[in-house]
């Protein structure tokens, strides 16, 4: 079992969590993400990113935000219980070098997998320029770890409740028209964010790398279910990325699959949520 060391929200929606799982603090790397389940004997298994690792402590840190059923399930767990399955490290790891300047942009939940890339880019000799963005001041995460990594730094909101009033895509703008010119830029965040990024780098000739979040069940590329069209080639996210190169990706075909489960997904939270509401009545 892997123990839930510690947890904290972050915002209305958003958790940190610290889970016991030494193997794991021990092989991963920047880029790399578990997939856990909440329920021993049935449920959903989702991927979520590493965001940190402690291996003096054995543990790793995920950040999660709300948006279904099991998410939901894991908000409720506390410090002491357990993860009943945790499998992991996933996928291929960040490739790290000193490339010079680059610009590392994350959007709301995004943020928590890019600090780690963000540390070991910085590690390695680059400067970092970061750019975070949410809807607002309360869904920011992130926000002292990330400065504290950056040589630049730049908050967005879309409602101006918080640092620069604007969508992350115009202060990425600005710096590619800069003389000289990023050398590469790295966007984790929403797939709808992460496409204009691509768009708003493709006349610059800025390399820009994304990591993508799609559906997975085994994570190891036996199920299909994160397939994504990249170039001319069909990918799977849980073997092949979880990062591609944004300007290949296909990622209006990879919206349309993400969506596919919606109403589902709305409808197994709100039965859950109302089963809560009864259990909590009964007592």
């Amino acid at each position: 079992m892997n123990k839930i060391l510690f947890k904290q929200q972050l915002s209305s929606d958003v958790y940190l969590m610290r889970l016991y799982a030494p193997l794991i603090a021990e092989e991963r790397q920047a880029g790399q993400f578990i997939i856990l389940q909440v329920d021993e004997d049935y449920g959903e298994r989702i991927p979520l990113t590493i965001a940190d690792a402690n291996t003096d402590e054995g543990s790793i840190t995920i950040i999660f935000q709300v948006v279904g059923k099991t998410t939901k399930q894991l908000s409720l767990l506390n410090e002491g219980d357990d993860i009943k399955a945790l499998v992991g490290p996933l996928g291929k790891p960040t490739h790290i070098e000193n490339f010079g300047t680059v610009v590392c942009v994350g959007g709301g939940i995004g943020v928590a997998p890019l600090h780690p890339i963000a540390q070991s880019l910085k590690a390695a000799g680059n400067k970092v320029i970061i750019i975070i963005g949410a809807r607002n001041k309360d869904l920011l995460i992130l926000e002292n770890e990330m400065k504290n990594i950056a040589d630049e730094f730049i908050v967005c909101t879309d409602d101006g409740s918080y640092g620069r009033k604007a969508l992350v895509t115009e202060p990425l703008k600005e710096i590619c028209e800069r003389d000289p010119k990023p050398n590469m830029v790295i966007a984790i965040g929403p797939p709808i964010m992460m496409k204009f990024c691509s768009e708003t780098t493709r006349p610059y000739g800025v390399f820009t790398q994304v990591s993508l979040n799609t559906i997975m069940v085994d994570g190891t590329g036996m199920c299909g279910g994160c397939r994504v069209n990249v170039g001319k080639e069909v990918k799977f996210v849980c073997v092949d990325g979880p990062e591609f190169d944004g300007h290949l990706v296909d990622f209006d075909n990879m919206m349309k699959r993400l969506n596919s489960y919606k109403q589902i997904e709305r409808e197994k939270h709100l039965c859950f949520l109302e089963k809560e509401i009864e259990a909590k009545e009964a007592r």
